[in-house]
C-alpha cells in the first residue's frame, strides 16, 4: 500500500487523518504519538527483520493459529520485544494459507471496530499498522497486563490480570476431549457457564448474547470456546473481558453459520425458519435469550439494535482498509445474514 495516501485514521476509520487521530492515540497508546509505520519490514521480506520476529514468536504465550509477535510502547515507539519483556502489545501480520490472505488484517480491524462503534460492545482497544514497505498488519492492546497509569512504559507494569478462556473453564483441552476440544460445545452451555463463575450474570450474560448476535451477523465462524474469556476485575471478581479476534472469516474460508458444533442450542432446538433455510432467524435467537434468562422485556431491544444502523455499517466499511472487491463480499455477507437474522 502507498502510505502516502492514507485518508482515514488506520485506528477509528475517522475521515481527514493520514495518521493516527488523537482519539486512537489516546484509546490505543496511551496518549503518546505513536506512528502508523513499523521500524520492521514485513516477516519473509527482510532476512534480519524476519529473524527478529522468528525469536520474537518463541516467547509470546498466547495461543492460536494465526502469527503473533509481542510488542512493547518504549517512549514513545513500539518496538518488538526482548527477553524478559512484558509486551503490552500483539501484532498480528498478514497471515498464510487463506484466501485473500493480505486481506485479513484489514478484515479483523473493519470488524473489531463496527463492534465497538456501531453495536457498542467492549472490545479489546486495536488498530491497523504497517511495516515499512507497506503491508498491513493487526495491532491490539492486550487487556490482561496491568498498567502502572502514573508512570506508563512498555517495561513499567503491575503483572497480570486474571484471565480464563472458556475451554478452561469447562475443562477442555485437546489432551482430554481431542483435536476438536474448543469446538464440541453449544453458545447456551457458553451462557451457563458464565453463570457459574460470574456474580453479576444478569448483566453480562446480555454482552454475551450480543457478541453472539454479532458473530452471526458478520459471519464470524471463529468464535470458539477461546475465543471468550473470562478477565479478573480491579474489585477480585471476574466478569466477560472484551472481546477480540473478530473477523468476517467467510471472505477467507467456507465455512459454517456456527463454528461450535452444538450451534446456538445444547438440545436440537431449531426454528421453521431456521429448518427451511438452514439459517437461524430471530425466533432462533428470541429462543436462546429466553433460555439464558436474559429478561423478555429486554431481548427486542438487544436484537433491534443489529437490525438497525446499516448506514453506520457501510460508511465504516468505505472508511476501511479493505480493497474494494473484499468491501463488496464483506458487505454482501453481512446482508445476507442481516436478512436472515430479520425473518420470524
Amino acid at each position: 500500500m502507498n502510505l502516502d495516501e492514507i485518508k482515514y485514521c488506520p485506528g477509528t476509520l475517522a475521515e481527514g487523518n493520514s495518521t493516527y487521530s488523537r482519539t486512537c492515540l489516546r484509546r490505543v497508546f496511551n496518549g503518546k504519538t505513536v506512528s502508523h509505520i513499523l521500524p520492521y519490514n514485513s516477516p519473509q521480506t527482510d532476512e534480519e527483520d524476519d529473524n527478529k520476529f522468528v525469536d520474537n514468536r518463541k516467547r509470546i504465550s498466547i495461543s492460536g493459529v494465526q502469527e503473533k509477535m509481542s510488542l512493547i510502547l518504549d517512549k514513545n515507539k513500539l518496538r518488538l520485544t526482548n527477553e524478559g519483556e512484558q509486551g503490552n502489545y500483539i501484532l498480528k501480520p498478514i497471515p498464510r494459507d487463506l484466501r485473500k490472505v493480505d486481506q485479513v488484517p484489514a478484515n479483523e480491524h473493519l470488524t473489531m471496530q463496527i463492534a465497538q462503534q456501531v453495536y457498542g460492545i467492549y472490545t479489546a482497544e486495536n488498530a491497523l499498522i504497517f511495516f515499512k514497505d507497506g503491508k498491513q498488519a493487526y495491532v491490539t492492546k492486550r487487556f490482561d497486563v496491568k498498567e502502572d497509569p502514573d508512570n506508563y512504559r512498555g517495561d513499567n507494569y503491575r503483572g497480570k490480570w486474571g484471565k480464563e478462556d472458556f475451554a478452561s473453564l469447562a475443562g477442555r483441552t485437546e489432551e482430554n476431549e481431542g483435536v476438536n476440544f474448543k469446538y464440541n460445545y453449544s453458545y447456551e452451555e457458553m451462557a451457563e457457564l458464565l453463570k457459574k463463575y460470574v456474580p453479576a450474570y444478569l448483566v453480562e450474560v446480555e454482552k454475551l448474547f450480543s457478541l453472539i448476535v454479532f458473530n452471526y451477523l458478520f459471519s464470524n465462524g471463529d468464535a470458539h470456546l477461546k475465543n471468550f474469556s473470562l478477565l479478573e476485575s480491579p474489585n477480585g471478581d471476574y466478569l466477560l473481558s472484551p472481546a477480540y479476534d473478530l473477523i468476517n472469516t467467510r471472505i477467507h474460508v467456507d465455512d459454517t453459520d456456527f463454528v461450535l458444533d452444538n450451534g446456538l442450542f445444547k438440545t436440537d432446538f431449531k426454528s421453521e425458519a431456521y429448518k427451511k433455510s438452514n439459517h437461524a432467524g430471530k425466533v432462533d435467537f428470541i429462543e436462546l435469550a429466553k433460555r439464558i434468562e436474559i429478561k423478555e422485556s429486554r431481548i427486542e431491544k438487544l436484537l433491534a439494535s443489529f437490525l438497525e444502523k446499516q448506514p453506520l455499517v457501510e460508511e465504516l466499511v468505505s472508511h476501511s482498509f479493505l480493497d474494494e472487491k473484499t468491501k463488496r463480499a464483506y458487505l454482501l455477507h453481512y446482508n445476507t445474514r442481516r436478512n436472515f437474522l430479520n425473518k420470524e
